[in-house]
Parts: C-alpha cells; sequence; structure tokens
C-alpha cells in the first residue's frame, strides 16, 4: 500500500503568514473575555504584537528565493517588500482604530482578527504564483474587508458602504474568475511559469479567442480591486461610508496587494504577451488618471477627495507594469511605500478632526487648524504636498521615477499623461491646504484640548472629543516619511531594487 504525501511546507518561508493567520485566532480567542481592558488595550496589542512578529520574520526571509506548497506560493524579496508594506499598513490602521467607534460595536475580537487575516489573505495575493492560489489570496482579503466596511452597524452610511463593497466586490471576484477559468481552458495550465511556456509555444494561444477573453476579464476582475477607471465606481462611496481607519487600509494595503499581484501575473504569467496586453493598460492608466484627477476637483470631503485622488494615484503606478522592465518594477514598489505613508498621514488628520469636531469628514473640519493645530496642520499638508509630487517629497521622486520608467519603455506618452495629471491634481490638494493656513475655523467647532479619551456610549450621537495621542503620532510620524525619503531616498530605493530583483530573470 502506497502512503498518500502531501507537498512538502517550508514552515521558514511561510512564517510571516503563519504569524497573521495566528495572531488572528489568538486575537479573536481573547476578544471574547468579558474584562474591559482585556477587549480594548490587550487586544489591540495583541494585534500589534503579531503583525511585529510578522514583519521581524518578513525581514529574516529578506534573501528567501524559493517555491513552497507545491509551487503554489513563491517567497522572493518581491513577495517579503509587499508583505512588509502591508503589514506596516496594518499596523497604523490598528493604531487609528485604538478608540474608534468599530472595534467597539463591531466587538474587539471580530474587528482586529478580521484585519489581520485580510492582510494575511494580501501576504497570499502577493506570493501567488499560481491562478488558484491567486483567487484564494483575493477571496481572502477581500471578505473580511467587506464586513470592516461595514462595521459601524448603528451608522446607516457604514452599512452602506459594507453591502456596496459587497456587492460590486463579488461581481468583481465572479468575473476575474471567469477570467482565471478561461485562461486556464486556453493554456491547460495554471502555473505562471506555465502558463507563460504556452504562450511562447509555436501557434501559440495569443491570438486565441478564448485566451483573449480570459485576459480581458481578468484585468477586468483586478481593476475592480485596484480602483482603475473605469471599474471605480463602488471607490468614493465605500471610501466615504467606512470607517476611517478601514478606509485608510483598504486606500493603501489593497492597493499594495492588487499591483503586487498584478506585477507577478502580467511580468510571469503573460511576459511574453507583453506587446498584446500593454497598449490596452496604458489606455486604462490614461483614462484612469483622467478620471481620478478630475473627479476630485469638485469634492467637499476629505474622505471622498482620497478616494478619487487614490483612483488617479493607480492610474500613475500602472504606467510602471505596462512597460514590463525591472526599472518599472522597481518605480512601482518606491511609489507605493512612498503612498502608503502619504495617505496614512491623510487619514490620520481625517480621523482627528473628525473625533475633534464632530463634523465628520468634511474640508470645513480642517479650515483653521494651522494656527490651532499645527501637529495636525503640518502632516496634512505634507501628505497633500507629497501626493502632488511636490520636490523635496518622496512623491516626487517616486513619480519622477515612473515617468523615467515609462520612457524608458518607450512609452513617453504616458509619462506625459503622468506630468499632466501631477499638474491637475494641484487643483484639490492645494484646496485642503488653503483650507487649513488661509481660513478661520468655523465659529461652531469647538477645539478641544488633548488628554484622555471618554467615550461615549455607544448609542450616543457623534459628538466632538480628543483625538488621541496615538493618532497624532501616527500623523507626524508619516508624515516625517515623504520628507526623511524625499531628501535621502536611499534606503528606499534599496528596498525597491531589492524587490524588483526578485523579477530579473524575466527581463
Amino acid at each position: 500500500m502506497i502512503a498518500a504525501t502531501g507537498p512538502h511546507i517550508d514552515v521558514e518561508a511561510l512564517s510571516p503568514l503563519l504569524a497573521l493567520t495566528g495572531g488572528g485566532l489568538v486575537v479573536l480567542l481573547v476578544g471574547l473575555l468579558r474584562p474591559r481592558v482585556v477587549r480594548e488595550v490587550l487586544v489591540p496589542l495583541l494585534a500589534l504584537a503579531s503583525l511585529a512578529a510578522a514583519l521581524g520574520l518578513a525581514i529574516w526571509q529578506w534573501d528567501a528565493d524559493e517555491e513552497i506548497i507545491a509551487g503554489a506560493l513563491r517567497v522572493d524579496t518581491l513577495a517579503l517588500a509587499f508583505t512588509a508594506f502591508v503589514i506596516v499598513a496594518a499596523a497604523i490602521t490598528v493604531l487609528l482604530s485604538w478608540r474608534a467607534v468599530a472595534p467597539r460595536e463591531a466587538a474587539h475580537g471580530e474587528y482586529y482578527a478580521m484585519l489581520l487575516v485580510s492582510a494575511a489573505g494580501m501576504s497570499v495575493l502577493v506570493q501567488a504564483q499560481n491562478l488558484v492560489s491567486l483567487f484564494i489570496g483575493f477571496e481572502l482579503l477581500s471578505v473580511p474587508l467587506y464586513v470592516l466596511c461595514a462595521s459601524e452597524m448603528r451608522r446607516s452610511s457604514s452599512l452602506e458602504a459594507g453591502l456596496k463593497y459587497l456587492i460590486i466586490g463579488s461581481v468583481g471576484s465572479a468575473t476575474l474568475l471567469y477570467g482565471l477559468a478561461l485562461i486556464y481552458g486556453a493554456t491547460g495550465r495554471t502555473d505562471f511559469a506555465a502558463i507563460a511556456d504556452a504562450l511562447n509555444s509555436v501557434g501559440g494561444p495569443v491570438s486565441d479567442p478564448l485566451f483573449l477573453t480570459g485576459l480581458a476579464l481578468s484585468v477586468v476582475g483586478l481593476a475592480f480591486k485596484v480602483s482603475v477607471a473605469p471599474f471605480h465606481q463602488w471607490t468614493p462611496d465605500a471610501y466615504e461610508g467606512a470607517p476611517t481607519p478601514v478606509t485608510a487600509f483598504m486606500a493603501t494595503a489593497t492597493k499594495v496587494a492588487a499591483l503586487g499581484v498584478i506585477i507577478r501575473f502580467f511580468d510571469v504569467a503573460l511576459i511574453n504577451a507583453q506587446p498584446d496586453w500593454a497598449p490596452a493598460l496604458a489606455a486604462l492608466a490614461t483614462i484612469t488618471i483622467v478620471v481620478g484627477n478630475v473627479g476630485a476637483i469638485g469634492q467637499t470631503s476629505v474622505k471622498r477627495l482620497l478616494a478619487w485622488s487614490s483612483v488617479a494615484q493607480a492610474g500613475y503606478m500602472l504606467a510602471g507594469i505596462v512597460v514590463g522592465t525591472q526599472h518599472g518594477i522597481e518605480a512601482v514598489a518606491f511609489y507605493l511605500a512612498a503612498y502608503l505613508v502619504m495617505n496614512m498621514a491623510a487619514f490620520a488628520v481625517v480621523v482627528a478632526r473628525a473625533r475633534e469636531t464632530g463634523l465628520g469628514d468634511a474640508i470645513e473640519a480642517l479650515e483653521g487648524i494651522g494656527q490651532s493645530k499645527p501637529l495636525l496642520a503640518w502632516p496634512m499638508t505634507i501628505a497633500m504636498l507629497g501626493l502632488a509630487g511636490i520636490p523635496g517629497t518622496a512623491g516626487f521622486i517616486g513619480k519622477f521615477f515612473l515617468i523615467d520608467g515609462a520612457v524608458d519603455g518607450d512609452y513617453a506618452w504616458l509619462g506625459i499623461v503622468i506630468v499632466v495629471g501631477s499638474a491637475v491634481s494641484l487643483v484639490y490638494y492645494l484646496k485642503v491646504v488653503a483650507a487649513m493656513w488661509m481660513r478661520p475655523a468655523p465659529r461652531s467647532v469647538p477645539v478641544l484640548a488633548g488628554g484622555a479619551v471618554d467615550d461615549p456610549p455607544a448609542d450616543a450621537p457623534a459628538g466632538p472629543r480628543a483625538a488621541g495621542g496615538e493618532v497624532t503620532l501616527v500623523a507626524v510620524g508619516c508624515a516625517a516619511g515623504p520628507v526623511v525619503f524625499g531628501v535621502l531616498p536611499g534606503p528606499l530605493f534599496d528596498i525597491a531594487r531589492d524587490a524588483a530583483a526578485a523579477m530579473s530573470h524575466l527581463f
């Protein structure tokens, strides 16, 4: 009798993912305990400890380059760098959620467990090199986010955001699944490398209608997750209605994961068909830049403004993927890191002002804080200038890097689109800056001093309260990133170069 054997599992290579999933389970179980100090203090601390362990293990495995679980996942510097970005975004989200309403209404254990599981799904996604593991990671990151969007259960707009994201996300998932199934039908393979070999064979399926249809559907499914126009319609409503810490996580970590798998999918499985898909992806990038920047101009909600901004930013980053070169991947990795800290700084200020003023995410809540709250005004200013690509910030260097990659890849016209889009974006980014420094605070808005936060009951209406020192710390700390890496970009360049080096054998 022959005993069945399973695939060899390298526990060391899988350790960051195990830390995230194991931490999620521990957080969920500890959250069942009744003492308030356990739920409100110990549970988030355990979530942070799990994320710190996962980050440490990712750094420990930094030089790894191996396939695990029968080749379904690949642990290399690209996957580890993007996993580290996701972990940092999740840790910041925990800090922003510490005194928020959403964890209390959704139950602290469940809230932080879903956050960790979603981060684990993102880790699977950036490591996927198989159509099956790609879809598993896609769903593992998505399902917890549907629930997190609706975690403020007493606020109708949060429930609406969760429902919209669920419906649109399900359509995107179904579209992606159909596309992957058609690619498998055309090539007879699920591994990315095997698909590339099929495309490289004589009379390969690059002109096969079945393959091209699958490719188009796969692009559409992934475009929903990255908020690429015209598949971005869910983004402003979901971002505005979801709890702000969840919005911050969605705006940053989800993009990291989705762009990570797009890099691996297009530059491994479909690299031999690059002349066929690159023009279509370049057209999508152009449409996305135009739609995102134009849509943001008339917004009066900071969260909706940042949602439209994230659409435009997705277009910029697609340019690095279009060219299908190692230089393009370096540019995407660098800009993703800069984008993460700039957006987190902005969302931290939104959280702080929503708590202090009771005005939610309206731009009016930011008026006059240049004089009254400089520790919040400066981070928001740096974030806006960095996202606009003003010299002296990491955003400028990242956009320059993307433009350089586009030019090197014979897409100079796409570089020009990035420049024009960045110029247009000044209209709405500077509107936020002007509100903080050039307008007086509304007389009806109270200015609260710092100190301990005394949360109102769960069924009480939202009102002014202190922001919390951890939110200000996040705002200041994240705002330092664009300045430091704008002046001394070397360390971030090294990370981006290491991440792209994992794909060097393909170019």
